[in-house]
């Protein structure tokens, strides 16, 4: 289990970072399409924050996006590793997959975006923008995930014991 909340905890600085590197260096109005309609259409083209500002954060983006299936390649290899069953790994990628949703809705949908004035640091012209006062703008979206993590959890188990032989008792 502790490996699963390293990897949980992995998974959450990736998708920060994440966010950090679109919003503070690379400055896109293309990395907005998660943001709330009112933020998107408020958020204006910016200069770069400083030379090499938008460089960095493409790399940075492009190391996260790696590292989101490489914790749970490697989840998956610790668990053949240490012959899992199918429910250990359906457990530990459930695990994975809901506190990273938790993360998600807590750190960015709550806090970053109702609470913390983050994003109006990077785009001042979004300060009276409503979605800054609400909390669920995207909550059909968070529903659907909720639905959804279950069975990708059940499918990655399957195919880890499926592969590399775990037991499904």
């Amino acid at each position: 289990m502790v490996t699963t909340l390293i990897l949980s905890l992995a998974l959450m600085a990736a998708f920060f970072l994440m966010l950090f590197a679109a919003v503070a260096l690379v400055q896109d109005r293309r990395l907005f399409k998660s943001a709330p309609k009112d933020i998107q259409a408020a958020v204006l083209e910016h200069k770069e924050p400083f030379r090499g500002a938008k460089v960095i954060g493409w790399i940075l983006l492009i190391i996260d996006v790696l590292t989101l299936p490489a914790a749970f390649l490697y989840g998956a290899w610790d668990g053949i590793r240490h012959d899992f069953t199918f429910w250990q790994f359906a457990v530990r990628f459930w695990t994975m997959l809901y506190l990273l949703k938790a993360f998600d809705m807590i750190c960015f949908d709550w806090f970053l975006l109702t609470k913390s004035h983050f994003y109006q640091h990077f785009y001042p012209e979004t300060a009276g923008c409503q979605s800054y006062r609400k909390f669920g703008f995207n909550l059909k979206e968070q529903i659907a995930r909720f639905i959804v993590y279950p069975f990708a959890a059940l499918v990655m188990a399957w195919v880890c014991t499926l592969f590399w032989g775990g037991d499904y008792e």
